[in-house]
């Protein structure tokens, strides 16, 4: 059985969210070397090396989206990181996320 192929102008990403996409893949990476010392510092009892990749990159993502995008409120930067934790991680992702990503919210608000 053959697939049919969905037009990428029906179904395909829009320019706002691919900016977006973008935004928040350059910043982390260009912010990179603050980002991990923060996340290693509030990840208690955690080695940023020995984390799942899945769970380190995204805390990555989320404290970038936490501490340099002023859109975005803070509540919605860690709600949005603990759905990808739930949905890409474990099944204890969620509840890591949060709470590193609360910890450093906490320490870090804007």
């Amino acid at each position: 059985m053959r697939r049919r192929i969905r037009s990428s102008k029906n179904f395909g990403p829009e320019q706002e969210i691919q900016a977006f996409a973008n935004e928040l893949f350059v910043g982390t990476t260009e912010k990179l070397s603050a980002i991990d010392p923060l996340i290693a510092t509030h990840a208690d009892n955690w080695d940023l090396k020995r984390m799942a990749v899945i769970d380190r990159n995204i805390l990555r993502l989320g404290v970038f989206e936490l501490l340099h995008s002023a859109e975005t409120p803070p509540k919605v930067c860690i709600n949005e990181a603990i759905e990808l934790a739930k949905r890409f991680g474990d099944s204890e992702s969620g509840k890591f996320i949060n709470g590193v990503l609360d910890a450093i919210h906490k320490a870090h608000a804007r």
